[in-house]
């Protein structure tokens, strides 16, 4: 296939776009390359791409609506793109509170202009990133899809829920197969520096003590990132499509009369935070003071994913076990920033 990934020298982005050159798809990735965090981080994904045939880099700025316009003009010219896998976004919850600006730019602005590229293009499938984030203050566990998502306590869960609105009504308008995948807590190999998978571990190195929220408090399900990779390439493979026992008058959440879905890529298996810090201590092999504060303003207590729809649709959930992602986690971090 001809794919377009956006966001192709994030962290999600990276790997799906070297899974895609590895089983021979030909990808064109598109970046900023936004100095939200290290932009050498970025740079290093990207030479880790750049020697496989069939992959095209592009810096671009999806807010910028004429550049985007260009990107698919061009390709409709030729042979359009035949899947766009939208990964780019202003991330992280807390720093929405200081530039919001930031996130209406990115994932409001930026989004539209890829659906509109993807309406005017005939793009064949449209799977885009969403956010666990988006469950808000919905305390049932574990989150489904098919629960209400209305109560965002973040504007970041704010402009992924309008990202699932904005698609669903191209999707019903157009017809255009979309597909919304809710990302738990990712971490793993080439991660972001502001996550706290890499911020816990950067401390132990450093035997800084670890800032953690809520006193310990929470819980997380933390998702290793070939688990993503595995759900996200599947999905893609497979366009959404109408659902037939969609009932108008007790309309689902994640399904439609249109050709959209929603699903959760997650380890439907919450880890306290205490523990994955003492099992990052453990594969290092050195322990760090831990320096406890309380909830953080936008933070959830816990999030755990309901992941029976994903396993029906494609045959997957992730299930890679903590040790085991952890050790990779910890054998690439002490190479690539070599401690």
């Amino acid at each position: 296939m001809k794919v377009l990934v956006t966001g192709c020298a994030g962290f999600i982005g990276m790997h799906v776009t070297e899974r895609l050159l590895a089983r021979g798809d030909a990808v064109t990735g598109i970046d900023n390359l936004s100095d939200y965090y290290d932009v050498g981080l970025k740079e290093a994904r990207l030479l880790k791409l750049g020697g496989p045939a069939g992959f095209k880099f592009q810096r671009l700025d999806l807010a910028d609506r004429q550049a985007v316009q260009a990107l698919f003009a061009i390709q409709a010219g030729q042979k359009g793109f035949d899947a766009v896998v939208h990964l780019a976004a202003q991330p992280g919850v807390r720093y929405s509170l200081i530039d919001p600006h930031a996130y209406v730019s990115a994932n409001l602005l930026g989004f539209v202009n890829v659906l509109e590229g993807c309406r005017h293009a005939g793009v064949g499938h449209l799977v885009f990133a969403s956010s666990s984030s988006v469950y808000g203050g919905n305390t049932r566990l574990p989150y489904s899809e098919h629960a209400a998502v209305d109560h965002p306590v973040s504007l970041y869960a704010a402009t992924k829920k309008s990202n699932e609105l904005m698609a669903h009504a191209y999707s019903h308008l157009f017809r255009l197969p979309v597909t919304g995948l809710r990302f738990f807590t990712v971490y793993g190999p080439w991660g972001r520096p502001d996550m706290s998978p890499t911020l816990f571990l950067q401390a132990i190195f450093e035997s800084r003590p670890i800032d953690v929220f809520n006193h310990g408090d929470m819980q997380r399900d933390f998702t290793y990132i070939d688990d993503v990779v595995e759900g996200v390439v599947r999905i893609l493979d497979q366009p959404a499509s109408p659902d037939p026992a969609f009932d108008s008058a007790a309309p689902d959440p994640a399904t439609s009369n249109a050709p959209y879905r929603i699903y959760n890529i997650g380890n439907h298996e919450p880890v306290q935070l205490s523990d994955y810090i003492a099992a990052l201590e453990a594969a290092v092999g050195r322990t760090t003071a831990k320096n406890l504060l309380p909830m953080q303003p936008g933070d959830v207590h816990m999030t755990c994913a309901d992941t029976q729809d994903l396993q029906r649709a494609v045959g997957f959930m992730p299930a890679t076990p903590l040790p085991a992602g952890i050790k990779k986690f910890v054998t690439w971090y002490r190479d690539y920033y070599r401690v």
